[in-house]
C-alpha cells in the first residue's frame, strides 16, 4: 500500500488540509511544493509513492509538472486535485498519464479512494 505522499498546491491552506487528512489516515507526507517546478524537482529527489498535484499553479502548471514527473519515472502515480472541473482539464490530465482526478472541494473518502485506486 502506498504510504509516502508529495503534496503540490500553491494554496497553503489546501496543503494543510491535505496534510491533515493524510496524516490521520496513516500516510507520510514526505514533502510539499507550491509550484510545478518545485514539484518535479522534489519528485526526483524524494521518490514518493503518490503525488497529489494541483492543476492551476504559478511557474509551471500541473499538466506540465505531470509530464515532467512522468518523464523522470513513467511509473509515477499522480492524482490531480483541482477546482477546475472542466472536461478539458480532466481529459488532458488523464491522457497525459494521471491515475485519477479529484475535484475540489472533495470529501476525505473521495481522496482516499483515489489514493487506493492508484495502486490497484
Amino acid at each position: 500500500m502506498p504510504r509516502r505522499v508529495l503534496i503540490v498546491d500553491d494554496a497553503e491552506a489546501m496543503r494543510t488540509v491535505l496534510r491533515s487528512i493524510l496524516s490521520r489516515n496513516g500516510y507520510e507526507v514526505i514533502g510539499e511544493a507550491e509550484d510545478g517546478e518545485e514539484a518535479a524537482r522534489m519528485f526526483t529527489e524524494q521518490r514518493p509513492d503518490i503525488v497529489l498535484l494541483d492543476v492551476m499553479m504559478p511557474k509551471m502548471d500541473g499538466l506540465e509538472a505531470l509530464k515532467a514527473i512522468l518523464a523522470s519515472d513513467a511509473r509515477a502515480k499522480v492524482i490531480m486535485c483541482t477546482a477546475d472541473a472542466s472536461r478539458e482539464a480532466v481529459v488532458d490530465s488523464l491522457q497525459a498519464g494521471a491515475v485519477d482526478f479529484v475535484i475540489k472541494p472533495f470529501s476525505t473518502e473521495r481522496l482516499l479512494q483515489a489514493i487506493r485506486k492508484a495502486h490497484w
